[in-house]
C-alpha cells in the first residue's frame, strides 16, 4: 500500500508540474505575443505613401513579396472628413498575384486620403496596413485609420490557441498509434490515443469557425455568420481543415490494437498519417516562396517525424506511470529505435527547412524567425540530451531485466535433479514403509530394489539405523538446497532492484523529455506564425530598393533678372534625395551667355504654407564656383517653395521662386 500511495502521490505532482508549465506558457504566449506576423511583406504603393498629387489617381494599388489572397472588405478608402470613399471591387493588377488593387471615383477633391488594407498571404496568414496620400495640398491634420491593423486581438488570441492545441492533438495521436502498433504495448496508451483524436478534432472545428474572424481581423462573433463561413469553406485553408475533419473521422474505424499489425493495416495507418500532415502543409510556410514540392515533402516528414517522436514520448511516459505491470524492457528498446530514426529525420528536414526559410546567416540573428529558429535548436539539444540520458537507462533496464530472467531460471534448474522423495518417484512406482519380507526381487510396497532395502533396510548394503523413511529429502542435501535458494533469491532480488532503480530513472528521464517536447511544439507553432527570414529580408531589399528609386536629386532651374544690363541669368538647384527628413543642396548659377557665373552672394529657403512651416533657411557656402548645404531638414511631405534670392552687386539683388515635391 505504501508503494502505492508513493506512487499516487509522484504522478500529481508529475501532474501539477506539467499544469504549471501549462499555465506558465500560456502567459508567455499569450501576454507577450501578438498575433502571427505577416508573411507576404508590402514592398511598394501607387501612389506612394505620404505623396502629394497635382491630380487625384484612379486606382490604388499595391505590391508584395509573394502572392495574397483578397477579402470583399480588403481595401478601405477615407477621405479627408474621415468618411469611406466608395471604391470599386478589389481584384490583382495585371493578372499577377502578388499585387492589390481597387478602383477609384472620379471628384475625389482635395486633401489627405487614408488608404487601410487587408490581404491574406500565400500561407494563409493575414497581412494589414495603412498609408496616405495627398491631392493638391495635404490637409490641416491627417484622418485618424478607424481599423486595428494587426485585427481583432480576441479573435487572434482564440485562433492562435486552436493552432497550438492542434498540434498538440496531432502529436498525441500519431505518436500514441505509432507507440501502440510499432512497439506493441496497448495498455493505458489507447486513453492517450483518445484524447489526441479529441483534442485535434475540437480544435479543427474551432479552427474552421474562427477563420473567416481571423482573415478579416473582426470579432469572435462573425464565427457563426454563414456569408463569413461559406467563404472560409471555399478558400484553401477551409478546405484543408475540412479535410482534416474527413480523415479524423476515417480514423475512427482504424483498429489500433497489437493483434492488427498486417502489412495492410500499416499501409493504411501510414496514408493516414500522411493525409494528416499534408493538411498543414497546404496551408503554412511549405506551400509559397521556393522550391514548393521540395518544401511540401519537407515539411510532411518533418511533422510526422515530430509527432512520432514527442507523440511517442507521452505515450512512453503514460505507460511508465500508468501500467499495471512493470513496462517490458523489449518494448522501450523498440522506441527507443523508433526515436533514433525519427530524429535523424528531424535533423535533415529542420536543416533544409532552416536553410529554406532563413535565406542567409545574418537573418539567424537579425529577424524574429532566425531568433525562434535559434530558440527551438537550444531546445532540441536540451532534448536530444534527455534522449541520451533515457537510452542509457534502457540500456541498463534491459541488462538489470536479463539478469533477474537469468537468477530466477537457474536454481530451478539446479534444484531437479537433487529432489528425492515421492515426487521423484518414477510413475507407477510408490515409495513407503515394507509390510513383509524381502524376496530379494523388485518390491513395490516394503519390498527391496535390487537389495536396497527402501524402508528398514540398507542401501548398497550400507547397515540401517532403523530410522523410519516417509518420503521426505535426504538431509544431507536440504542444507545445500537451502542456502542454494537463499543464494538465487538474493541474486534475483538484487537484479529486480537494479531494474526497478533504471525504471524510475527512465520515467525521470522520460518526464524531462516530454517537457522540453512541450517548449519545442510551442516554438514549432510561433515560427509558423512569423515571417521567414528570407521573406524579410527580401522585402527589406525591395523597400530599400523602392527607396533608392525615390531618393533621386531633384534638379529645379529658376531664372532671374535684377533689371540692370547682364543682370539676368538662371539659379540651378539639386535637392538630395528630395525626401522628409535631412537633404543636401547644390546650387550653380549661369550668367547669360550660358557660362558658370560668380555672385556676391546666394540665400535659400523653403516654406510650406499649407501647414505654416518656414521659413526654413537652408544657410548655402560659397564652394569656389558653386554654392552647397547640407542637413537641409523638411519635416513634412508636401509642395513646398523655394525662394531665392541672388544679388549680383552691393545694391542689386533680386527675390525669385518656385515649388518642389518633397516626398
Amino acid at each position: 500500500m505504501s508503494g502505492r500511495g508513493a506512487g499516487q502521490r509522484e504522478r500529481r505532482r508529475i501532474a501539477q508540474g506539467l499544469a504549471l508549465l501549462g499555465t506558465v506558457l500560456v502567459l508567455v504566449l499569450f501576454g507577450g505575443v501578438g498575433g502571427a506576423s505577416a508573411h507576404a511583406a508590402l514592398t511598394g504603393t501607387d501612389p506612394q505613401d505620404g505623396s502629394v498629387l497635382k491630380t487625384a489617381p484612379t486606382e490604388v494599388t499595391l505590391s508584395f513579396s509573394e502572392s495574397i489572397g483578397l477579402l470583399d472588405d480588403s481595401f478601405r478608402v477615407l477621405d479627408p472628413d474621415n468618411r469611406r470613399v466608395h471604391t470599386g471591387d478589389p481584384g490583382h493588377a495585371g493578372d499577377r498575384s502578388d499585387t492589390a488593387r481597387v478602383t477609384l471615383p472620379k471628384g475625389l477633391g482635395t486633401g489627405t486620403f487614408t488608404v487601410a488594407w487587408r490581404v491574406v498571404s500565400a500561407d494563409s496568414h493575414p497581412v494589414s496596413g495603412a498609408f496616405t496620400f495627398s491631392i493638391g495640398k495635404p490637409s490641416a491634420t491627417a484622418p485618424p485609420v478607424p481599423v486595428n491593423p494587426s485585427g481583432n486581438t480576441v479573435a487572434g488570441t482564440l485562433y492562435d490557441a486552436a493552432r497550438y492545441l492542434a498540434y498538440g492533438g496531432l502529436a498525441l495521436l500519431i505518436g500514441a498509434a505509432t507507440f501502440v502498433l510499432v512497439c506493441g504495448f496497448p495498455g493505458p496508451v489507447r486513453r492517450l490515443l483518445f484524447s489526441g483524436w479529441w483534442i485535434l478534432g475540437g480544435s479543427t472545428v474551432a479552427l474552421l469557425l474562427l477563420r473567416g474572424p481571423y482573415e478579416r481581423g473582426s470579432g469572435p462573433g462573425d464565427a457563426i455568420d454563414p456569408s463569413v463561413l461559406n467563404e472560409t469553406l471555399t478558400s484553401r485553408p477551409g478546405l484543408a481543415l475540412l479535410a482534416r475533419l474527413v480523415l479524423l473521422a476515417a480514423a475512427v474505424f482504424y483498429p489500433v490494437r497489437e493483434q492488427t499489425r498486417g502489412r495492410l493495416v500499416l499501409a493504411l495507418g501510414g496514408l493516414l498519417t500522411v493525409s494528416l500532415a499534408v493538411t498543414w502543409a497546404v496551408a503554412e510556410h511549405a506551400s509559397a516562396g521556393i522550391q514548393v514540392p521540395v518544401a511540401m515533402v519537407s515539411s510532411v516528414l518533418h511533422l510526422l517525424s515530430m509527432a512520432v517522436w514527442l507523440g511517442g514520448l507521452a505515450a512512453l511516459l503514460t505507460a511508465l506511470y500508468r501500467s499495471a505491470e512493470p513496462l517490458p524492457a523489449a518494448v522501450v528498446n523498440r522506441f527507443s529505435r523508433l526515436a533514433l530514426a525519427s530524429v535523424t529525420v528531424l535533423v535533415v528536414t529542420g536543416v533544409y527547412q532552416s536553410w529554406r526559410g532563413l535565406g542567409s546567416w545574418d537573418a539567424l540573428t537579425s529577424t524574429s524567425y532566425g531568433r525562434l529558429l535559434l530558440a527551438k535548436l537550444v531546445a532540441v539539444l536540451v532534448l536530444l540530451a534527455g534522449a541520451g540520458a533515457s537510452r542509457r537507462w534502457t540500456g541498463r533496464l534491459t541488462l538489470a531485466a536479463e539478469e533477474a530472467r537469468t537468477a530466477a531460471a537457474v536454481p530451478v534448474e539446479e534444484r531437479v535433479p537433487q529432489t528425492v522423495g515421492a515426487s521423484a518417484a518414477p510413475t507407477g512406482v510408490r515409495v513407503g514403509r515394507a509390510d513383509g519380507p524381502s524376496d530379494g526381487g523388485p518390491s513395490v510396497d516394503g519390498a527391496s530394489v535390487d537389495g536396497a532395502s527402501v524402508d528398514g533396510a540398507s542401501v548398497d548394503g550400507a547397515p540401517d539405523d532403523g530410522a523410519p523413511d516417509d518420503g521426505a529429502p535426504d538431509p544431507d542435501h536440504e542444507p545445500s538446497d537451502k542456502a542454494s535458494d537463499k543464494s538465487s533469491g538474493k541474486i534475483s532480488d538484487k537484479a529486480s532492484d537494479e531494474a526497478d532503480r533504471y525504471r524510475r530513472a527512465l520515467r525521470r528521464s522520460v518526464l524531462v523529455e516530454v517537457v522540453v517536447g512541450i517548449v519545442v511544439l510551442v516554438i514549432t507553432t510561433l515560427l509558423t506564425g512569423t515571417q521567414p527570414g528570407r521573406a524579410a529580408t527580401e522585402a527589406a531589399a525591395a523597400s530599400a530598393t523602392a527607396a533608392a528609386g525615390q531618393t533621386t536629386a531633384s534638379t529645379t532651374t529658376i531664372p532671374f533678372d535684377v533689371g540692370t544690363k547682364g543682370g539676368h541669368g538662371k539659379v540651378q538647384i539639386e535637392l538630395t534625395p528630395s525626401r522628409v527628413g535631412e537633404n543636401s543642396v547644390q546650387a550653380v548659377i549661369y550668367g547669360p551667355d550660358g557660362g558658370f557665373a560668380t555672385v556676391p552672394e546666394l540665400r535659400l529657403t523653403f516654406t510650406l504654407e499649407s501647414q505654416q512651416i518656414g521659413p526654413i533657411d537652408a544657410e548655402l557656402a560659397d564652394k569656389s564656383g558653386y554654392w552647397a548645404a547640407d542637413g537641409v531638414t523638411l519635416p513634412v511631405a508636401g509642395t513646398w517653395t523655394m525662394k531665392v534670392t541672388v544679388r549680383t552687386t552691393d545694391i542689386d539683388q533680386v527675390t525669385v521662386s518656385k515649388t518642389v515635391k518633397i516626398s
